[in-house]
């Protein structure tokens, strides 16, 4: 069992914030900005993947710093949204607090050690191959947000991710339909899987688990000691990541200015 500690959580929300500044550029008008021992990205007002991540894991963060991530997302039409560690430092919780920020979202962060891990067998599940960004996007898309019918903004949260530097993006089949899709990046022997989706009518047919098993694999091969993954609490991929052998280490927050 894992213990969460700063050095791990450092360790996790830093490869979070190597990968959200490694999509950023696959969208057109993306912008960056290293603030606060973390990263804002923006690639798209409305996109889920606008977001500050892994500040305040390095000590105090200043007002100054604070007011900057504000101004760099609100003079490009974004909201100001920061996903947090329970790890950071306490003071920007209070900091952002008197700012009238607010929680709009829980995540729990699994890891799994890889020692001993044996290969698993994955026939389901492939690599996804260069020009089938519009697939893979349209099964992540389909799967989260419930309908085939896709906007462009919708399909560009998936195209985004699947050309986002270092991904390696899985396809997984039934009866030769794309059900399923999953993402894995692998940063300084941690290898982060995410980007899980699958179809309704996919569903409860193990093809998750396989997904989770093949970037695994990958991982092992890579020579990853861990692996983790986020996912909402108390939801159908938490179960299967800790069938996986995850466990739950910490719990992030998303504030999000009112």
């Amino acid at each position: 069992m894992m213990f969460a500690d700063l050095a791990l959580a450092r360790r996790i929300e830093r490869a979070d914030a190597i990968n959200a500044k490694a999509g950023a550029p696959a969208h057109p008008g993306s912008a960056t900005l290293d603030a606060g021992g973390g990263v804002a990205v923006f690639v798209g007002a409305a996109s889920p993947l606008t977001h500050a991540v892994g500040i305040g894991l390095d000590g105090p963060v200043r007002d100054a710093e604070l007011s900057g991530i504000e101004a760099f997302f609100r003079s490009r039409g974004a909201p100001v949204t920061f996903d947090l560690s329970p790890l950071a430092d306490a003071a920007l919780f209070e900091a952002l607090g008197q700012r009238g920020y607010r929680i709009t979202e829980f995540n729990n962060v699994l890891v799994r050690r890889l020692a001993g891990m044996e290969i698993t067998f994955t026939p389901r599940v492939r690599r996804a191959i260069a020009g089938e960004d519009d697939v893979w996007a349209h099964v992540l898309g389909e799967g989260f947000f419930e309908t085939a019918e896709l906007t462009d903004e919708e399909m560009d949260i998936g195209r985004d991710l699947f050309r986002m530097s270092g991904a390696i993006c899985y396809l997984a089949s039934v009866d030769g339909a794309a059900g399923a899709g999953a993402a894995l990046t692998v940063r300084d022997g941690l290898a982060t899987l995410c980007a899980d989706g699958v179809i309704a009518r996919f569903r409860r047919l193990g093809l998750q688990r396989e997904l989770i098993a093949a970037r695994l694999n990958e991982a092992l091969a890579q020579g990853c000691d861990l692996a983790t993954a986020s996912t909402l609490p108390g939801s159908q991929s938490q179960r299967n990541y800790e069938r996986m052998g995850f466990g739950v280490v910490y719990t992030k927050v998303t504030l999000a200015a009112a």
